[in-house]
């Protein structure tokens, strides 16, 4: 097979593994806060981060960051952190690569974190936290237009 039959043969995004690189869960109030929650409805808070590492060749490290705290007044319900990673192998133009990393691949894990974390919050005594579909494209956007304008640090993204 030649060169360039064996390229058109490749599949532009190969996801070669997924993992659980850090997961915390805590109910700081325990036990009070379940009668507390229960009666409430709590201000919910999430954030999300992505960082996409080159492992060497067209082989990426992606993970995505998920955190969430529920407060009733000014008592914290539960927390939890999800750290989400995936190795990708990215047969594409160079110009397509970041896109790639920071918009379908986090768009491909996101399900599956998603699921972990509807899980741990009920296993943890809560009803599932069933967290809202992301738009990474609209956070890709908003990492350019962050780092455009010459700010550094983490993008502020609305919850």
């Amino acid at each position: 097979m030649s060169d360039q039959a064996e390229a058109g043969s490749l599949l532009p995004i190969q996801v070669n593994a997924q993992y659980v690189k850090d997961l915390s869960f805590e109910v700081p109030g325990a036990p009070q806060v379940f009668t507390e929650l229960a009666g409430a409805s709590p201000e919910l808070a999430v954030r999300v981060d992505l960082n996409a590492t080159p492992m060497g060749g067209n082989t990426f490290e992606v993970v995505l960051i998920l955190a969430a705290d529920a407060k009733v007044g000014e008592k914290v319900g539960f927390i939890v952190e999800l750290t989400y990673g995936g190795i990708f192998t990215l047969n594409v133009p160079e110009e397509h690569v970041q896109p790639i990393l920071l918009i379908e691949a986090p768009r491909l894990l996101f399900p599956f974190a998603r699921s972990i974390i509807a899980n741990v919050t009920s296993e943890g005594g809560l009803p599932p936290l069933m967290l809202q579909p992301i738009d990474f494209a609209a956070l890709y956007r908003a990492r350019m237009e962050h780092f455009a304008a010459g700010n550094e640090g983490p993008v502020p993204v609305g919850n």
